[in-house]
């Protein structure tokens, strides 16, 4: 995908006709649910690749929330109901009945600091479907790409994303933008 222009770029961040772009704003402290152990060292190996690229700090706990990353692998979305508090922790009732009747096969929702920034990310992934035979790298990867800015539909990791991503984090722009000129300042940062 190349990235070349501001309709591009705000394509990526605008849902029903609304733009968002928010970074995370605080050290990302990740921690994965329902994977084998065997399969945990190249899922932490790949979002710490995808934090270091950005600039972004990577914690143990966040003094708040203790974890602020959470990514949960199922066979089956029924699974999580067993999850305590599931419902008060996404904030969405019957969740799991939702991306069932949806046939979704992963589904993310952030939370946001007072400045707009992201507080938290929360990733449900269904491994019973068409992700069952997913490469674990290609995978892991992907799911922390998706998780490094409030995209408004699945992006697929590649240089011009990795581009877009660390122009995003540039301390010189806001942690959280609702104008879509400011697809503008990413098109000027990637053109440097």
């Amino acid at each position: 995908m190349g990235l070349k222009d501001k309709g591009q770029i705000a394509a990526l961040f605008t849902r029903d006709g609304q733009y968002l772009c928010a970074r995370w704003g605080r050290a990302v402290a990740p921690v994965i649910f329902g994977l084998a152990e065997e399969s945990l060292p190249v899922f932490r190996a790949a979002t710490r690749a995808v934090l270091a690229h950005a600039g972004q700090p990577i914690a143990e706990t966040d003094p708040e929330m203790g974890a602020n990353m959470l990514t949960f692998f199922t066979r089956d979305w029924d699974e999580l109901r067993g999850v305590p508090d599931f419902d008060r922790l996404t904030g969405q009732a019957d969740l799991p009945g939702r991306l069932k009747r949806q046939g979704a096969d992963q589904y993310r929702l952030f939370r946001f600091d007072a400045d707009g920034a992201i507080r938290a990310c929360i990733t449900l992934v269904n491994m019973g479907g068409p992700l069952a035979s997913a490469h674990p790298g290609q995978l892991a990867e992907t799911l922390a790409v998706r998780a490094m800015l409030t995209f408004a539909r699945d992006v697929t990791p590649s240089a011009a994303l990795a581009g877009l991503i660390r122009a995003a984090y540039d301390p010189a722009l806001p942690a959280a933008a609702r104008d879509a000129s400011h697809a503008l300042r990413l098109v000027a940062r990637l053109s440097c």
